[in-house]
């Protein structure tokens, strides 16, 4: 299962009702950070989460309100005694940036591996978890994340038997290992039956409408995606900013065919979001407009709660 949080979902600056965009992803004892604007650690704490626990902080851009939180969320992870290393992915230009980030977040602890983003796109993985990056269409180089964990597929006692399997090798083909036994070569495909549905998370926020997403995150569990602009008045101003409108990204999200969209990175000025609800979910009935701390665990076709 992948364990969803929005921490905040603002742009450009915070609000006393509404941190700065951020998500927290937790699967199989893994947390992982999706940017960190200002404030971002005082919303991990508030929704019931712990700075100490993040293994791996993703980045999209290196504009300061997805990124003004890092200082101090590394200070109060070295203060909490925290000494396992953390991974920062993000576009080039990460290494630059840290060299900033160093001389206010001094005497961290524990080891920071900067891995720098570049290109088109990339495919890496974080503890199981594939993470493919896609750069965005934004006014400097950002990149979305599409997320995929893929489900064990199980074993079948009656295929390693008709293949004649040792007993004692079925263990670790079934961890996904190939095995020598006796002179022969064993593989998992020996002993496990048929691939099983994964689940997908997109994640695209400061960005114009991207293509790339409807061949990459189609049929996704969950589509995070940028609420920048309300009004569709404000399409010209979205082109501009390189920002895409609620509408847009609804529009996209149905070509996409996900079975849910949330918004995030609402513009200062959009008092309630609420407003667009409607008007939303005429173009894409599984529209959510979240508010801080929105929630959701995404689990495995036929998953038991």
């Amino acid at each position: 299962m992948l364990d969803i949080c929005l921490l905040g979902t603002g742009g450009t600056v915070p609000l006393p009702n509404r941190w700065l965009t951020s998500l927290l992803v937790r699967w199989n004892g893994n947390t992982l950070l999706v940017d960190c604007g200002e404030g971002t650690q005082i919303a991990i704490h508030q929704y019931g989460y712990s700075c100490k626990t993040i293994d791996t902080i993703l980045l999209t851009h290196f504009h300061t309100d997805h990124t003004a939180g890092l200082p101090g969320l590394l200070l109060t992870m070295a203060k909490s005694e925290r000494t396992e290393p953390v991974t920062i992915y993000g576009p080039k230009g990460l290494t630059e940036v840290f060299e900033g980030i160093y001389k206010v977040a001094r005497y961290i602890p524990f080891e920071i591996k900067l891995v720098e983003i570049d290109g088109p796109q990339a495919d890496f993985e974080v503890n199981g978890l594939r993470i493919k990056a896609l750069h965005a269409k934004h006014s400097v180089p950002c990149y979305a994340y599409i997320f995929e964990l893929d489900r064990i597929r199980k074993f079948d006692k009656d295929k390693a038997i008709a293949k004649n399997v040792p007993m004692k090798v079925w263990g670790r083909l079934q961890k996904g290992n190939t095995v020598e036994f006796d002179g022969k070569i064993y593989t998992p495909d020996d002993v496990l039956g048929e691939s099983r549905q994964g689940l997908k998370l997109v994640y695209a926020t400061d960005t114009r409408p991207l293509e790339e997403l409807v061949t990459y995150g189609s049929h996704a569990d969950l589509y995070i995606g940028e609420g920048m602009y309300g009004d569709p008045e404000k399409i010209e101003k979205a082109n501009l900013n390189k920002h895409s409108t609620m509408q847009e990204t609804a529009i996209l999200a149905k070509q996409m065919m996900v079975k849910e969209l949330w918004f995030t990175h609402y513009s200062p000025s959009i008092k309630d979001p609420l407003e667009y609800e409607t008007v939303i979910r005429q173009i894409f009935p599984q529209a959510i407009i979240p508010a801080d701390g929105q929630k959701k665990v995404l689990r495995f076709v036929d998953e038991g709660e």
